[in-house]
């Protein structure tokens, strides 16, 4: 899987935030045609992001680019202009405002046709679906298993609390009067389940007050505390922050690394299923919660500070 702790949005209609972002130590990068771009800077848009592809230097980065949703009319030429134009530069497209399954599909399809025609590698591209609305979380299960080419889901917040009529103008914060629990648990938790359920990532949307670095990262503990594998960026500032929320602590990295080693010796050597390591217990489940762990400070790019010794 990619990593995906920070991901950097950058409006595709302007050039010097799109060279800029090349250098920025964001994870992934999406190079935006939707609602950061005006409608008669679409076509422009796209221009900008097919050159951006192919002439920049992304060394290190998801490329991904959000295309419009399927109730407008650019998302067709959105697909087919940017995949033509630099679909061997290119990592995902992300759909937006996600309904129903019908929409992945369709963007599959699609693909699929521009691929054979362009003599890409068929399935290559990759697809991220963002949940918007109480329709697209309903279907959310249905959504994650729609196409083999899909690799997260991602939650769209500001869209959701319009769609749904939630009492508050600060994307991301807790409603007026919601004084007790997290007003966003279950619409976090039901993303979680859908996307685990077919082995997809899933990503946190944007937090606006970009000033707010603190605030930033106090909402993206809250979902890397569950399980989600990254967060929206909107502003650099915000990129430390997210890389450090959602890598684990080294002491965390280094334990995983000492349940795999212990684990993998004392059940090939010594052929044991349940052991001790220290005073810990280790077992199989072990073994699987350290795996998450111990992939995530790899993607990371954490070092080992300790060794198994049986």
């Amino acid at each position: 899987m990619r990593s995906r702790r920070s991901v950097l949005a950058v409006p595709g209609s302007n050039p010097r935030f799109l060279e800029k972002a090349q250098g920025l130590p964001a994870d992934e990068v999406f190079l935006d045609l939707e609602d950061a771009v005006a409608p008669l800077a679409k076509e422009e848009a796209r221009r900008n992001i097919v050159a951006a592809l192919r002439e920049g230097d992304w060394t290190g980065k998801t490329r991904v680019v959000r295309v419009n949703d399927l109730t407008t009319q650019w998302t067709y030429r959105d697909v087919i202009e940017i995949v033509e134009g630099a679909g061997d530069q290119l990592d995902c497209l992300m759909l937006p405002k996600v309904q129903d399954p019908t929409e992945i599909v369709w963007l599959d399809t699609l693909l699929t046709q521009i691929e054979k025609t362009m003599g890409f590698e068929v399935g290559r591209i990759g697809i991220e679906a963002q949940i918007e609305n109480a329709r697209g979380l309903v279907n959310a299960d249905s959504i994650a298993g729609s196409s083999k080419r899909l690799e997260t889901l991602v939650f769209g917040p500001a869209d959701f609390m319009a769609s749904i009529n939630m009492r508050t103008l600060v994307v991301g914060e807790q409603p007026p009067g919601y004084e007790e629990g997290d007003a966003y648990h279950y619409i976090l938790m039901r993303l979680l389940m859908a996307a685990r359920m077919h082995d997809l990532q899933v990503i946190d949307g944007p937090y606006l007050q970009i000033r707010d670095v603190d605030g930033y990262r106090r909402v993206a503990r809250r979902a890397a505390a569950l399980g989600f594998d990254g967060k929206w960026v909107l502003h650099p500032s915000q990129i430390e922050a997210a890389n450090e929320v959602f890598s684990p602590s080294q002491e965390d990295y280094d334990h995983a690394e000492l349940i795999l080693e212990a684990y993998e010796h004392y059940t090939t050597v010594e052929r044991r299923g349940a052991v001790m390591l220290g005073d810990e217990m280790i077992d199989e489940a072990s073994r699987k919660m350290a795996l998450v762990v111990a992939a995530k400070g790899r993607a990371a790019g954490l070092t080992r500070t300790t060794r198994f010794e049986p």
